[in-house]
């Protein structure tokens, strides 16, 4: 088998990804229906942003819930009942909209349960992945995991916008899209309901007790490897995922293009996203290193984005950032599962969508500011520079935090030029041009976190 679908060849996955295929671009289908669904009604774009808003909010202000909940019950038990409790509102307003009772305050209330149930969903989903495959193919299933929600995200819209068409393009159509997304849950519970219980290796729950958000923000922080590859998410999320924002100033205000124009553009790089997914399927072991180059890789064709003379050659730029942005948070997401202590992985996946989600919510009022106040080239300049510009001052900080240690020092270097023998550190002859490699000085330090688990581990 291709290394890029490896892990397909286990039995368990392979029935969870073909569940969550369908589940993926039944979300995407209701989401569009939605955002029609609600200007058919009030022909408001700022109801539209409400609405976004509403189903958005859980993911910050919950997630950490969802993650204790991933760490003390089942996760395949908490993603059964979850399936459930995302069809429910699903089927409750594609109902209200296909018998004409619809209202737009439906919507907000059904589109905020909806969130909530995502929002406590979400880690367990995502910490399950090493309950069914091994560590030598846990890189690829979380990244075949990305590519799938991306293949979703090219298929979703587009039937969903055929099937709207072809009932009328009114509320009854949008309202049969939510139906079947309801019913598409069904498969994902089908395929929990399939898996093979004697393979899969259930991480041991914890106790009931207070403080089980805190600890797992105490682990967070005692790992600094962990910081620095969430501090990069968090600014990749939160400047490399306005998309809707910036490729809507570009088309609309530089550029003078409507929105099928404008609709081109998101597909431009939702090709770039799963071409990203994919190729981070192809490496065995996440690398922080991977992380950090993305991220900075990102900053460069976010400003020279900006920077395009033309509607033409700024499409053509997209798909980059769709690369960069997805092989960055898959190789993120792929390190937080491989690395973490099992018991911790539910709460630091949680951790993980709150600074990748949740952090939007927190910078999209600014980047829509600069873009109105500035003009739209400043904000998607802006954004690439702030993002390179974090990415690039956090991973500073790390390799300054841990020269400061003797097994640091050791890891540090191939990047400084140090040799290190009987515990000593001789300065080695530094080749001419030789500058500072962030690179080579992540190759090591990416084991930090690991070993110290391993270590603690054993003591315990």
């Amino acid at each position: 088998m291709s290394p890029t679908f490896r892990a397909l060849s286990v039995r368990n996955y392979r029935v969870y990804a073909t569940g969550s295929l369908i589940s993926n671009t039944g979300t995407w289908m209701q989401n569009t229906a939605q955002a029609w669904l609600i200007l058919v009604l009030t022909g408001s774009g700022t109801a539209l942003g409400v609405t976004v808003a509403l189903q958005l909010l859980p993911t910050l202000l919950l997630s950490a819930y969802g993650g204790v909940l991933a760490d003390r019950f089942d996760k395949r038990t908490v993603l059964r009942i979850m399936q459930v409790a995302m069809a429910v509102p699903a089927a409750v307003l594609g109902l209200l909209a296909v018998t004409g009772l619809v209202q737009a305050w439906h919507v907000y209330v059904l589109a905020l349960v909806f969130g909530v149930g995502r929002a406590l969903e979400a880690p367990s989903r995502q910490a399950f992945v090493p309950e069914m495959v091994g560590p030598d193919v846990l890189g690829n299933a979380v990244a075949l995991n990305s590519a799938s929600f991306n293949a979703g995200r090219l298929v979703g819209p587009g039937l969903a916008g055929l099937m709207i068409a072809a009932l009328g393009g009114g509320v009854v159509g949008t309202g049969w899209v939510i139906v079947i997304n309801a019913a598409t849950y069904a498969a994902s519970f089908w395929a929990l309901q399939a898996l093979d219980a004697g393979r899969l290796t259930p991480t041991p729950v914890i106790g009931r007790g207070r403080g089980a958000v805190r600890e797992g923000v105490r682990y967070v922080r005692s790992r600094p490897d962990l910081v620095l590859v969430l501090t990069c998410v968090f600014f990749l999320g939160g400047f490399g995922m306005n998309f809707q924002i910036t490729s809507a100033l570009m088309a609309t205000e530089e550029f003078g293009r409507g929105a099928s124009e404008y609709g081109l553009l998101g597909s431009l790089l939702a090709i770039g996203s799963l071409t990203g997914a994919l190729l981070a399927a192809r490496r065995a072991v996440p690398r922080i290193r991977l992380v950090v180059l993305s991220g900075l890789v990102f900053s460069v064709v976010q400003v020279a984005s900006g920077l395009m003379p033309t509607y033409v050659t700024y499409a053509v730029v997209l798909p980059l950032i769709g690369v960069t942005v997805l092989t960055m948070a898959t190789t993120a997401n792929a390190y937080i599962q491989s690395t973490v202590t099992p018991a911790m992985r539910g709460r630091v996946a949680a951790l993980y969508i709150m600074v990748f989600i949740g952090s939007v919510p927190f910078v999209a009022p600014g980047v829509g500011w600069v873009g109105e106040a500035f003009g739209a080239r400043a904000a998607v300049v802006g954004t690439g520079v702030a993002a390179g510009a974090g990415v690039l001052l956090t991973t500073l900080w790390y390799l300054a935090r841990h020269r400061e240690s003797r097994s640091a020092v050791r890891e540090l270097a191939p990047t400084l030029g140090w040799r290190h023998a009987a515990g000593t550190h001789v300065r080695a002859r530094r080749p001419a041009g030789h500058g500072l490699r962030l690179r080579r000085g992540l190759r090591e330090h990416e084991r930090v976190g690991p070993r110290h688990d391993r270590d603690a581990a054993h003591r315990r």
